[in-house]
């Protein structure tokens, strides 16, 4: 008989040159709160519930935020530092409505635009990591 490990997804960090000016971009654009000092080198932010998804009321759904001092932005979709990962952000409703207070928020539109058939958008957060609203 084989044993079943468990394991539940609690943390997903990006690295960063700035942890607490992430920490309050993603923040801005999910509604999420800080945990702990919002001014640390390495800062989490969790839903306002508390860190539980109703959708996963088993495990956590935060994002973490490690600075790091000498931190190289990723290149995507090529080059010497590519993507190694990226969020993707679900939308209520179309992309269009929601764009205008994530760029407020400090993302730009990313040049490369990959979603044929427009269900998707890709842009940069402040720190230069790729991300997507989806519908």
């Amino acid at each position: 008989m084989t044993s079943t490990i468990t394991t539940k997804l609690d943390l997903v960090i990006l690295d960063c040159p700035d942890a607490p000016a992430l920490a309050r971009f993603y923040a801005q654009i999910l509604g999420w709160q800080p945990e702990g000092d919002p001014d640390a080198d390495f800062v989490v932010i969790a839903p306002p519930e508390g860190g539980i998804s109703t959708e996963n009321p088993n495990g956590r759904t935060c994002l973490g935020f490690q600075q790091i001092p000498d931190f190289v932005a990723p290149t995507w979709p090529g080059g010497a530092h590519p993507q190694q990962f990226h969020l993707d952000l679900s939308c209520s409703g179309q992309i269009e409505a929601v764009e205008p207070a994530v760029l407020a928020a400090g993302a730009t539109v990313h040049e490369h635009q990959p979603a044929e058939n427009g269900n998707f958008k890709v842009f940069l957060d402040p720190a230069g990591h790729p991300f997507c609203l989806i519908r």
